[in-house]
This record gives C-alpha cells, structure tokens and sequence, in this order.
C-alpha cells in the first residue's frame, strides 16, 4: 500500500485516507471510484426512465416534454436526491446504532466473569440448564431486531415515496389507485375526487374513506363504555377458539402423519363446529356448567353490569368485583386498541412530515379528529391541506347512524319537492289562456278532437285516462328485496333530487329569462341552499355501506399541479393500514401454506430400497405432493412402464417388494 498506509494511531481524521476518522473511503472497498459507480447507477435509472417515455409517449407530447434536455436532467437530480438522502439515513442510522449497541454489548460482556475465566462447554451447558430466560442474549437479539427494523422502516418510507413518484410522472394524472395499493384495495369505502368549489380550475378536493372489520384488526378495539363481563366472556371465548384451533391442528397432523387424508376446508369447519360443545355451553342458570368451568359463576354475578367506571360512593377496593375490575384494567384490554391505532397514526404522519396542528382525542366515544391547520375557514387555509377522522364503530351505533340517515334523504327530498311544488304553481299562474305555452296546453287544445278521429275508432282509452306511472323524472324502479332494505344504497332517491334540481334551474332560466324578480331570487336563493346542503350530504359515506370497525375518513384538499399532499397522504395510509389490519385473507389460498405433505415419511427420498409401512386408505390415494417436493421424491414408476428421464412422486398405495422399491431405470 506504501505512501496510503494509515498511521498505527486509532485517532487519525482525514477525509480521504482508506478508513481514516471522517473519510468517505474504505480499505474494504479496495480503492474502487464510488462516485464513477454512482453516476453510473444514477445514469442508468435515467436512460431507462427516459427510454420508457419515448417508448410510451406521442410524439407531440414528448416534443413538448423536452425529453432530451430539461426533463432527463430532472429526474438524474431527482433520482441523485433520493439515493442520497436514503444512503445517508443507512449509514447515519447504522453508525449510530451499531456504536451503541456494540458498546452495550462490550460493557456487559466484561462484567461477566463467568464468560472470562469459564470453558465455552460449560458456559453452553448452563445455557442449556438455566433456561429461556437465564444465561442467554434475547435482550442483545431484540435490540438490533429494533435497530434494523426502524432502518428497514427508513429505507421502506424512501422506496414508497421513490414509487409514488415514479409513478405520478408515469401516469400524469391521479386516481384511486394512486392511494391504497392492491392488497388494501378492498378496504375502500369511498374514494371521490372533485373539483374544488372555490378554485375548480387549479385545486382538487378527495374524499377517502377506508373501513377495517373487526376480524382484521391485529390488536381489537373495544368502546370506553363495554361491561367487564363482556370484556372477560371475550376472552373466554377466544381461548376456547385457540383450544378447538389446536385440537384441530393435531389431529390433522395425526392424520397426516398415517398416511390418511387431509382434511378439506369443510370439514375443518364441521370440526370445530363439532367441538365448541366440549368446552362451552348455553346453560347459564346452573354454576355446575361448562361455560362456567373458567369463571365461576357466583364472580360473573358479581361483575354483572360493571363498567369502566364505579361510583366513588359504592366503591370498596376489598370487594370482589373492585379487584377483578382492577386485573382486567391493569391488562388494559379496554384501551389498548384504540390507543395502538392513534398512536399509529400520529407517529406515521410525524414521521412522513405530515405535520398537523389540531387534534382532539375524544377517547370515551373512540373518535379522533386530525387537521393540518386549526382554523375550518376554507377562505383562510392554504390550497395543500388534509383532514382525518378516526372512529370506531360497533353494531348498535351503525343501526343509529342508518336511522338518521333515512331522516336526512326523506327531509331533503321533502324540501326539494316544496320547491319543485311552488315553482309549478307559479309556473301554471304564469301562463296565457290564449295561446300554447308547452306541451301540456296543445295536449289539451287538442284533447276532443285525438278522441273523437282515432280513439272512438279504435276503443282505446285516452292518454288521460291511463295511469302515469313514469314521472319523466327517473326511471320506474324496481320492488325492493329484504337484502335490498337490510342494505340501502338510495341510488334512486339520490338522482331524483340531483335531476330535479336540474329540471327547476332550467324551468326558472325559461319563465324569467333575463328578469330577475323577487320571486326568482328567492328561490335561486333557495334552490342553491339545498343544492350544496345535498351535495354535502352526498359526499359523506352511507353508514349502509359500513360494517362493524374502524373508519378512517380521511379529506385532502391538493393542488392538482404539485399533489404534494396527495403522495405524502398515500404512504401514510399504506403504512398504517400495514400496521393495524392483519388485512384480507382467502381461506381458500391460505390452506395451500396449512399443508404439511413436505414431511410425510410415505415420500421415497434416497436411492435405497425402503419399506412402505404406511396403512391404506380404502382405495382412497392421498393428496399428491407439493411441486417444491418432486426433485426429493425418487419413487419407482409403475408396474410395466419403464419411461427414462420420468420421477414418479406419487405416495403407493399398496406394499411393494424390496426389488420393486429399487431404483430403475432413469
């Protein structure tokens, strides 16, 4: 190495000596040029960029892009910023984790004297004898479990970010899959976007509403005001749900493990079904019975209608039902869901520097609001801001909600149809008895004169005489059925009130043209009261459409240009939905991974000769291995076939001797 050669001296700083305090070179790096290697790196994901776009692109359009000058050299400093900052948060994250926890590690080592003056055997013997929580490093593997799991979490934030906007550029324009990716796809309540009112031109508003049941939420949330002997027959019957799990489990391994037929997804259910009366039952009045076999039934009497809170004056910290409340509050089981979602959902945005500077928490009705900025004045906010609710909701608070909102369609399609009543009175007191108007008047003129010269002639009944049954205003619809009443979309009250809205500016823009009474101002005045009322109402979500859970509500006023928050919004609702919903799972997919055909003893793997001791199963073959297992599976082909270079990995079904379990001809 001669002249570069680091001084013998620990304490040597220079920024460009291989491994020297401060230097941006290393002696493992063999002297290679990094930043040859960077521009390099930076160039190709460039070229390649650029290449898709004039692949992809019209032509005009790439003239007018200027592919070749401003925008190449755009993204080559877009691309160079992003490595950059994600390479320095890797070494800057690394290096000081990696000082503290070796340093840790190092002082804790050195006051063991076991570990000094001891022989490694006898140092892992007593390992062995002490156990699990003696004599072992689980505190040391934790900790750079949660070194490299927030570095995993900074490299993770910049890729998100990295697609988000690599994508943008690709599409030029923004939808609903610019939000949630396809494995949270189906999360989606509601997802808007709509110019907005004040700036329809230059700013977007979006509404997105994503709703997570009950069964996909990791950690379960529960209202403020639940009963303990909810909270406690919950956890009873979640034991009871793991017990029947893993007497299911070991039976299909003992199935498994003779050779028989795994079970089909159905007859997993039965099972279980099957099994839920070996543990519980629906006997409540006798104490001697099994649901009480985990609480007894005198202590379940005693927490009966108990709360999260007692009245100061009844309470008695030496009576029963005072410390079984005081266990299950201890474990927190009433709060800790809520709490791990807002807490989720705060530390996401202040990491992601989504900053916001209102909050209010509204813990006993588990409801969060978060807003960007304090004031709720769209003329004073910026044209970048977002808004977020958070709200649990349970079963008896949807059946409310679903009320009210039957309420709020019938008031406003009362209110409508007042206006719509008033505006044809004076409609009809507007017009001339002498002359034609619309065609109402020249049905009418000519009423006498269509039944005496075509309906006298041919017995039909005049149009008069027939029953209307289309309003000309929407289309006849269809009877409901009880899954339609159980389920309201409102789709058809919807688009009468938005077509009649329509239909009345219209028929004032007729009767008054240019004037401007003070008939027609009034109900313009009124008319457009109830419109944006209507539109309002329309952009919030049906509670018909939601399901027990939580709802994240979130709206986002952007810039249609820059969608600065748009993109950030995205990788804030990826990584919180990644965060509290174990999300969608198919029963169907996840039995593939449930199978253990991999460890079955009846699969041939070696060339010698071995002994099929597995019982039959009365004519019946057993499910066919996994394609992963056919290179380990040798098995002899059938009787009479000798076809080379084929791998029978079939199980046999009957026993075999030792010159037909041979080897044959490959």
């Amino acid at each position: 190495m001669g002249s570069v050669d680091l001084p013998k001296s620990p304490n040597v700083f220079h920024p460009e000596k291989p491994s020297a305090v401060g230097s941006r070179n290393s002696l493992a790096q063999e002297y290679r040029d990094q930043q040859i290697e960077v521009n390099q790196l930076l160039e190709e994901e460039t070229n390649k960029v650029i290449h898709h776009l004039t692949a992809k692109l019209p032509k005009d359009v790439l003239e007018r892009l200027d592919v070749m000058g401003g925008l190449k050299e755009k993204l080559y400093n877009y691309f160079n910023q992003n490595y950059q900052n994600m390479f320095n948060r890797y070494m800057v994250t690394t290096e000081d984790e990696m000082v503290k926890k070796v340093r840790n590690y190092i002082d804790k080592e050195e006051t063991k004297v076991l570990a000094r003056y001891t022989p490694k055997e006898i140092a892992d013997l007593l390992d062995a004898v002490g156990g699990a929580d003696k004599f072992n490093t689980g505190e040391i593997e934790k900790s750079m479990v949660n070194m490299y799991g927030h570095l995993q979490g900074h490299i993770q934030r910049g890729v998100n970010e990295l697609e988000t906007h690599t994508n943008s550029i690709l599409r030029q324009k923004t939808d609903t899959g610019a939000f949630v990716r396809g494995e949270n796809a189906y999360s989606i309540v509601k997802c808007a976007f709509k110019d907005n009112l004040i700036k329809p031109k230059t700013v977007s508003d979006v509404k997105l509403s994503v709703n997570i049941l009950d069964s996909e939420l990791i950690s379960p949330i529960f209202h403020y005001q639940v009963t303990v002997e909810y909270l406690i027959k919950d956890l009873v019957s979640k034991h009871i749900i793991d017990s029947i799990d893993k007497e299911i489990e070991r039976i299909k391994d003992q199935r498994i493990d003779q050779g028989l037929e795994e079970f089909s997804d159905s007859e997993v259910i039965f099972s279980k079904i099957n099994r839920v009366e070996n543990y519980t039952d629906d006997n409540a009045e006798e104490a001697k019975s099994k649901r009480y076999s985990y609480i007894a039934k005198a202590l379940m009497e005693r927490i009966a209608d108990l709360r999260a809170e007692i009245d100061p004056e009844a309470f008695d910290a030496l009576n029963v039902r005072e410390n079984i409340k005081k266990i299950v509050d201890i474990e927190n089981i009433r709060n800790r869901g809520f709490n791990t979602a807002i807490n989720s959902i705060t530390s996401i945005l202040d990491t992601s520097k989504m900053g916001y500077q209102f909050i209010e928490n509204l813990k006993n009705c588990r409801e969060v609001i978060i807003r960007e900025y304090e004031d709720t004045d769209v003329a004073n906010l910026p044209d970048e801001r977002y808004q977020i609710k958070l709200r649990y909701f349970d079963n008896a608070q949807l059946i409310e909600d679903r009320k009210a909102y039957d309420v709020q369609i019938k008031s406003f399609e009362t209110e409508i149809q007042h206006l719509w009543d008033l505006l044809e009175v004076i409609y009809q007191d507007s017009k001339s008895s002498f002359k034609i108007s619309d065609f109402d008047d020249l049905a009418k003129k000519n009423k006498n004169r269509i039944k005496k010269l075509i309906k006298d002639k041919t017995g039909d009944p005049l149009y008069e005489d027939i029953a209307k049954v289309w309003d000309e205003i929407s289309f006849v619809p269809s009877a409901e059925t009880e899954v339609e009443k159980a389920n309201r979309t409102y789709y058809y009250e919807k688009d009468r009130i938005r077509t009649r809205i329509i239909l009345m500016r219209e028929r004032m823009k007729q009767m008054y043209d240019y004037l401007y009474p003070i008939e027609r101002r009034v109900m313009e005045s009124r008319l457009s009261g109830l419109e944006t009322e209507y539109f309002r109402f329309d952009y919030m979500i049906n509670p018909y459409h939601l399901q027990p859970g939580l709802l994240l509500d979130v709206d986002i006023t952007s810039i249609k240009r820059k969608k600065v928050t748009l993109d950030s919004m995205a990788n804030v609702l990826n990584e919180f939905l990644h965060g509290v919903s174990k999300g969608f799972q198919d029963a169907a997919f996840a039995s593939f991974s449930r199978r253990r055909s991999t460890v079955r003893e009846d699969i041939t793997q070696s060339f010698g000769s071995v002994e099929d001791t597995r019982p039959s199963v009365s004519g019946l073959d057993a499910p066919p291995t996994v394609v992963a297992d056919a290179p380990k599976a040798i098995a002899a082909p059938k009787r009479g076939r000798r076809t080379a270079g084929v791998v029978d990995a079939k199980p046999k079904r009957r026993r075999r001797s030792n010159r037909e379990e041979g080897l044959t001809e490959l």
